[in-house]
């Protein structure tokens, strides 16, 4: 699997740099050649974050941890990233190599996760009308959920505003 690393504020060092490319290296049993993985390290306000991102055929496996040094941060990643790529598994097998989960153990998760069955409890339809990101705003705040879906009615696409982690909003525009 071919490594990015992406310094923010932070440098990573041949340390570092070796430690996480053996822990990622551990992931190559799941995924063919072409996988990617993008580690960004940064540090700002006294925090240390680490975001590891597999690109993997269409589906992007991702993990962003706090911790007290990247040491611990790639240690709480890999147990997350590995989490998502059993779940993803168990639906569809064609996007990792054909061996890859042959043995019972994993890398970085002491068991199965239980949470892996989930199925659609509810569907919803409902009628999009174009609206101004102002006014889904509005929306949003009366519905009380954490995102909203709207037709955004200068770009003519669906939009879902969502809230983000640090408190502040966010819009996906979808493109098709």
């Amino acid at each position: 699997m071919k490594i990015e690393f992406v310094e923010r504020n932070y440098d990573i060092g041949t340390k570092l740099q070796n430690i996480i490319q053996k822990k990622v290296d551990k992931l190559d049993r799941y995924f063919e050649d072409d996988a990617k993985a993008r580690v960004v390290c940064s540090f700002q306000n006294k925090i240390y974050k680490l975001e590891l991102t597999i690109f993997n055929k269409k589906r992007i496996f991702r993990a962003e941890v706090v911790g007290e040094n990247m040491y611990e941060s790639i240690d709480l990643a890999m147990p997350k990233i590995e989490k998502q790529i059993v779940k993803c598994a168990k639906r569809t097998r064609d996007l990792f190599r054909k061996t890859a989960f042959e043995v019972p153990e994993f890398e970085f998760l002491p068991e199965m996760p239980e949470d892996i069955e989930k199925r659609i409890y509810k569907t919803k339809e409902f009628e999009l009308a174009p609206m101004a990101i102002e006014e889904a705003i509005e929306n949003m705040a009366m519905v009380g959920h954490e995102f909203y879906v709207f037709l955004n009615e200068k770009s003519n696409r669906v939009n879902i505003l969502y809230n983000r982690r640090d408190g502040e909003l966010g819009v996906i525009e979808c493109i098709y």
